[in-house]
């Protein structure tokens, strides 16, 4: 969950070439891209701006634009310009002392097979923070040879962790903490305004075991004293192994089902991740299903729909005028263009103007009516903040030292719900306007349930956006997915587990709209925005218990 846009974070000048210019630096910092050195990978510089200058509807400064930015991007050069945002960890030794301090408080487990791994597990039980009763788990996993340090927090079900599922719940931005997820939607209890807790009926661990993990590393309790994960490709072996080694130290579990669910940039994460998991033959777990809320995964079809959500295509009033709507019309044609160019390249070169493009074009107009973009219907509570009073009590609340204390997070100088540098790295890579869509037909191909659930009310990544492009997914059965109707959506009532009779669910009203084809599905939750759980508690628990139950028509 993030509002700020590459605009934003490049800092608007009056043309792109004169933004690029003053972002990149000058003439003396130039460098020879494709340097073995750095994480970008040797672009085919000829053939690039060949279809780049070819292209007849290129905006001149953007084509401008390319080759002034082409001599001078530099992941060296980003990577010293991001970290002027934000100081990231304590002094080196402070951070050894504390270290050496907590490694007494930790179990640590490690595997041949990944040797540069390990898993800490915190010896003294979280409980004490009142979150839950259940059983509860807090650590790290740590990659020795770069530093880095991954933080999770486990919840066990409420009803019978014994054989009730397990889930792997990851928030997006890129760079917001899972303690999004864990205190402000689906965790066992939310934070007050006087830093309490309030204890979460509709829970998502009330029929299942969840664990929250922060990643990549540098976001929320995670941390690193080497180099930073800057895209979805470079994360998905850490969350790999991590997985690994939780199933090792809890094998009682490794017969329970496990699915990963997530929302927002998630739809990058989940299906890039699932993939890794399910193309490791000698993996120890199996994978379920993945469910995905309001996720950004084909950037290129989401980003048509911004302009009919925001112009009453959506089922919500149309908030901007007709003039805007008309001229976003004319400009997404322009922005499908750089974006098919970011989707046959995949760099930085290619992905960075076209999200620069789209979002100045597409999401921009939105963005300035001061309108929350995860909730069409309200006004940011706070400007240029994270539109959410609630976010604030979080962060407060996860930096008090008794509660780094009991989770085993004392080394971590300040916990920050949506870290910038994270941020910035990915979306200075392309990372955001990448295609993700080709894993999750990856995944369906290889008969991974997959459901694709979307608030209605988000704005972000809207439910026209995810909609449009499940219908267009190229996979087996994607034309007989796409000739399915939507239809009402009634959710069970799960108590326990226990599904109402039909008799009384059909006494219900619709709460959405789904559609269904063997292990695909889509559902729209009415009234709901980015954050569904946050806004519709009892129907995304119905959502979720249906689903883990096996019924992947939700009901139809």
């Amino acid at each position: 969950m993030k509002t700020t846009t590459l605009l934003q974070v490049l800092t608007v000048a009056s043309t792109t070439q004169a933004l690029f210019g003053s972002f990149f630096g000058d003439k003396s910092d130039q460098v020879v891209l494709g340097n073995e050195n750095e994480q970008h990978p040797i672009l085919a510089d000829a053939e690039l701006d060949a279809v780049f200058n070819q292209m007849d509807h290129a905006p001149k400064e953007l084509v401008s634009a390319w080759n002034h930015m082409r001599t001078r991007l530099s992941p060296s050069k980003i990577s010293k310009l991001v970290k002027q945002y934000q100081q990231k960890l304590t002094s080196p030794m402070r951070k050894l002392k504390l270290e050496q301090t907590e490694s007494e408080q930790f179990e640590t487990l490690s595997n041949d097979k990944f040797s540069d791994y390990s898993l800490r597990i915190k010896n003294t039980n979280p409980e004490i923070l009142g979150l839950d009763t259940v059983k509860q788990y807090t650590g790290y996993i740590d990659v020795e040879s770069i530093d880095h340090h991954y933080f999770f927090w486990f919840f066990e079900s409420r009803n019978d962790p014994k054989n009730d599922p397990i889930v792997l719940w990851l928030n997006g931005g890129p760079g917001c903490s899972s303690a999004t997820g864990l205190f402000f939607e689906l965790g066992p209890s939310s934070i007050n305004s006087t830093l309490q807790p309030v204890y979460n009926p509709y829970s998502w661990n009330s029929n299942a075991s969840v664990i929250f993990l922060d990643q990549p590393v540098g976001v929320g309790y995670s941390y690193s004293g080497g180099d930073e994960v800057r895209n979805t490709e470079t994360a998905a072996k850490d969350v790999y192994v991590f997985l690994e080694l939780f199933f090792q130290k809890f094998p009682q579990f490794t017969k329970n089902k496990f699915h990963i669910a997530g929302e927002s940039y998630a739809g990058h994460y989940i299906p890039r991740f699932a993939s890794e998991i399910i193309n490791n033959a000698d993996r120890s777990f199996e994978l379920e299903s993945v469910l995905i809320g309001n996720g950004i995964t084909d950037p290129l079809v989401q980003a048509g729909e911004y302009g009919p959500m925001a112009c009453g295509q959506g089922g919500y009033k149309p908030v901007l005028t007709e003039e805007q709507c008309d001229q976003m019309e004319r400009d997404y044609p322009k922005c499908a263009s750089l974006a098919k160019l970011c989707y046959k390249f995949q760099n930085a070169f290619s992905c960075v103007p076209a999200q620069y493009y789209c979002d100045l074009k597409l999401l921009q107009p939105y963005i300035e009516t001061g309108l929350n973009p995860y909730d069409i219907r309200k006004s940011c509570e706070e400007e240029g903040g994270n539109c959410y009073l609630e976010m604030n009590y979080i962060d407060d609340y996860l930096n008090l030292d008794y509660v780094k204390q009991a989770v085993g997070a004392s080394n971590i100088d300040i916990f920050t719900s949506c870290d910038d540098t994270v941020f910035r790295n990915f979306l200075l890579d392309g990372d955001e306007f990448k295609p993700f869509q080709q894993y999750v037909a990856e995944l369906l191909d290889h008969q991974i349930p997959v459901l694709i659930y979307a608030g209605d009310k988000d704005y972000i990544c809207n439910w026209l956006g995810n909609y449009a492009w499940v219908n267009k997914l190229d996979y087996k059965h994607g034309e007989a997915f796409a000739n399915q109707p939507l239809k009402p959506w009634v959710p069970a009532k799960a108590i326990s587990g226990i599904n109402s009779s039909p008799a009384l669910q059909s006494k219900r009203k619709p709460a959405g709209e789904v559609k269904n084809y063997k292990h695909f599905t889509f559902l729209r939750i009415y009234d709901a925005g980015h954050m569904v759980p946050f806004d519709q508690p009892k129907d995304s628990l119905s959502m979720l218990n249906s689903w883990i139950q096996g019924d992947y028509s939700l009901g139809y």
